[in-house]
């Protein structure tokens, strides 16, 4: 991993002009480079904005994310509570080596995620040392109250939200299996209040849909003039159509970024069982990590499953682009999407789609036969029935996946995220100025 170099005391920040390259300081609380939209996020817009000719560096806590060599990447590392191999460990006294260490464990002893609280203050406690070398901060869904102090200290903030994680709250606790795993939920989705603080007293906020921008105007009290809407993207030449390779009629896809109710990751293994009682030797790849002891493990095992289900982790693009490219379908079983980053790269490579109607999924995945076969959100039999569809009718599937490429490709690319967000880069600068001075006339005037 490289580490920008060593801080040095911070030198007065000029503003840029209307045409100058912007130096852009880009926070991720986490990054998981493959599965996870905020990994996919800061790695490709970062690119995309290096492209431009701007000065992107990514602050980050683990996992880290993979970024192009030509962006630099400050570790700022958490305890890493929630790791892959032991997740909920308790770190030792000996681990807290500063206050934000202790921030973190104290608020992970009250049953709270504490990550998104104690990498905000992390990160500016390094940014109030290098206020000089960027023009502004780009959050990536942390929303902690470091963001507040970076404002004050004159370091405007655009605030990105995919989607509010009240949501996935709501959500959790609806799915919740008693009474005491409903309290347990509660506690630990506590930090969104914070995230409601912190996203309504932001100047500007992006997010990435039309359902979104509704549910952030209303579960996090955004005003809607500060809210807009950025569309993420998809790199076209890297998800694209592999000539030769041939789909297997006996093995569909998705992507398990979380073990969460959200996902509908439930339905799609109950939709993998009901098939199989018709299609004995069908395969589901799920490109993530199956995480020991957790509900889709339970769920496989309940339906006897072993050995019906694959997990792929930890393989760069181009493997996930060849499994597209051999599956009779993607399917995104999810309650909920604030995007789908899943979606639009399934069908970038021309890879027929099964997709729900939940949230802002069908912005993205377009009309029903036409670029995707929808289905209802929540409902194992019509998950089924939309994957019986395409695997009992390949060539309409086909053409389905065909169609699906070529609505991505004009709406969705990294450059055009790229652009939009450095538009509003541009009046966050604007904003900032003209409320400094106004600060500085109603100084001067008394």
């Amino acid at each position: 991993m490289r580490s920008a170099p060593s801080r040095a005391p911070s030198r007065p920040r000029t503003v840029p002009g209307p045409d100058d390259p912007l130096r852009i300081a880009f926070l991720t609380y986490r990054g998981k480079p493959h599965v996870g939209g905020q990994g996919v996020y800061t790695r490709h817009l970062t690119k995309a904005l290096v492209d431009m000719g701007h000065h992107a560096e990514v602050l980050s806590g683990q996992p880290f994310p993979i970024v192009d060599e030509r962006v630099p990447l400050v570790e700022l590392p958490s305890l890493d509570i929630y790791n892959d191999h032991f997740p909920m460990r308790m770190p030792g006294i000996w681990e807290l080596k500063d206050r934000w260490d202790w921030a973190e464990v104290t608020a992970f002893s009250s049953g709270t995620f504490p990550e998104p609280l104690a990498f905000s203050l992390r990160a500016w406690d390094h940014l109030r040392q290098r206020q000089g070398d960027f023009d502004l901060v780009q959050d990536n869904q942390c929303l902690g109250y470091g963001l507040l102090l970076m404002e004050r200290m004159g370091l405007p903030v655009l605030g990105t939200v995919h989607h509010p994680i009240t949501v996935d709250r709501r959500l959790e606790m609806e799915h919740a299996e008693s009474p005491r795993q409903r309290w347990s939920k509660a506690r630990w989705y506590a930090f969104t209040k914070m995230q409601t603080r912190v996203a309504k007293r932001l100047r500007r906020v992006i997010t990435v849909s039309r359902n979104s921008y509704e549910d952030i105007c209303r579960d996090h009290l955004v005003s809607p003039e500060r809210l807009h809407i950025v569309p993420v993207g998809v790199d076209p030449e890297l998800f694209a159509p592999m000539p030769g390779v041939e789909r297997n009629p006996n093995q569909i896809i998705s992507t398990a970024s979380s073990d969460v109710a959200m996902k509908g990751q439930r339905y799609l293994l109950e939709a993998l069982a009901k098939l199989r009682t018709e299609f004995p030797d069908l395969k589901l790849i799920m490109v993530g990590r199956l995480k020991e002891g957790s509900a889709a493990q339970r769920t496989i095992e309940t339906l006897g499953l072993d050995g019906a289900v694959e997990f792929v982790s930890g393989v760069p693009d181009e493997t996930i682009v060849e499994l597209y490219n051999s599956s009779a379908c993607a399917v995104v079983p999810s309650l909920y999407e604030g995007f789908s980053l899943p979606a639009i790269e399934a069908m970038s490579t021309g890879c027929p789609l099964v997709a729900t109607t939940g949230g802002a999924i069908p912005e993205v995945s377009g009309p029903d036969g036409d670029t995707c076969i929808a289905v209802a959100p929540g409902d194992a039999d019509a998950l089924a029935a939309g994957i019986r569809r395409a695997l009992t009718d390949p060539d309409e599937a086909a053409a389905i996946g065909l169609r699906g490429r070529d609505r991505v490709i004009h709406r969705w690319t990294w450059r055009q995220t790229a652009e939009k967000t450095v538009v509003h880069y541009r009046a966050l600068l604007e904003e900032s100025a003209r409320t400094a001075g106004a600060a500085t006339t109603t100084r001067i005037g008394g």
